[in-house]
């Protein structure tokens, strides 16, 4: 498969459930691209509030918690704007109010590129079977595809100067079958600090787990690191 042009990307965004499924996702990638001069934005679904498994941490409490983290997250990638919903953790389904809040986001930022979850069950990887995460790839894409371009969706959205947007591609992480490889060798260790700032979802370093699988990722195309996505394109 052909090179994304990055010299054709002027903006992107990053449509997750969680605070840290990005870093996770797709961190090495967006700090390549920052890099570069392209801004990046991220939408988070939810508030986070079921991200612990400390019972005594409220959920008011974590909500808090977790979206600092994920500013400090975003900041070490030069991220430039992180949006949350505040859709409630645990139970984001992809509804007509999810699907609204993501076509106005795309609207609003009208990015070349949007980075979104996998919408698909698959049983390779259970912890990649995470119900918001669905929830979040199925309404991420219904948003870039029909309805964001489409100018009779949402027509409270025209009212607000939010024109419609074409999508030109679409990267999606967490798929059983990628076809599309980014190399993250000279930002692996952005990724990594990014992930660290994660501190609440976190009792060991994730760094060693994270670091065998970006390079077995990697090495089966010629990388010694990479982030794996399905590249789609939206036109």
């Amino acid at each position: 498969m052909s090179e994304l042009d990055l010299e054709k990307v002027e903006r992107a965004l990053v449509i997750v459930a969680h605070p840290d499924d990005a870093e996770f996702g797709s961190a090495g990638t967006v700090a390549a691209w920052t890099a570069r001069g392209i801004r990046v934005d991220y939408v988070i679904c939810t508030d986070g509030a079921q991200g612990s498994k400390d019972p005594t941490v409220p959920a008011s409490e974590l909500k808090g918690i977790r979206e600092k983290e994920q500013r400090e997250a975003a900041a070490v990638l030069g991220v430039s704007e992180v949006t949350f919903l505040g859709h409630p953790d645990g139970s984001l389904v992809p509804d007509l109010t999810l699907r609204r809040d993501l076509t106005r986001e795309i609207r609003r930022s009208r990015p070349d590129v949007v980075i979104c979850q996998n919408a698909v069950r698959h049983y390779g990887n259970l912890g990649g079977n995470h119900p918001d995460h669905l929830a979040a790839g199925q309404a991420a894409i219904e948003a870039i595809y029909p309805f964001a371009r489409n100018p009779y969706a949402f027509p409270e959205l025209l009212q607000d100067g939010l024109e419609p947007h074409v999508v030109s591609e679409v990267l999606v992480t967490g798929t059983p079958d990628p076809d599309y490889f980014v190399d993250i060798s000279t930002t692996l260790d952005r990724k990594l600090t990014a992930l660290r700032c994660h501190r609440s979802q976190h009792s060991q370093d994730p760094a060693e787990r994270v670091t065998a699988r970006l390079r077995e990722q990697g090495q089966a195309h010629g990388l010694e690191y990479a982030e794996s996505f399905r590249r789609v394109s939206s036109w």
